[in-house]
């Protein structure tokens, strides 16, 4: 599993933004698509909601990239 490292530079990030950012999607609409089938686990746990508030601390994982969320 491919490591990312995030750098918050707000309170949270939106996770489909989240995925945009990081490379894992091209667009924020190709974001939502996983977060709805269901691909997306945020902390471990699959996540439904498109823009769910990812913080520091958090942890997302898609498609074979963990994405570790840590305040700037």
């Amino acid at each position: 599993m491919q490591n990312v490292t995030f750098e918050l530079t707000g309170e949270f990030v939106a996770l489909n933004d989240l995925l945009k950012l990081t490379g894992v999607v091209d667009s924020g609409g190709a974001g939502k698509v996983m977060v709805a089938n269901g691909a997306v686990r945020v902390d471990g746990q699959i996540e439904t909601r498109k823009t769910c508030k990812i913080r520091a601390g958090q942890t997302v994982a898609v498609d074979g990239v963990r994405i570790r969320v840590k305040a700037a």
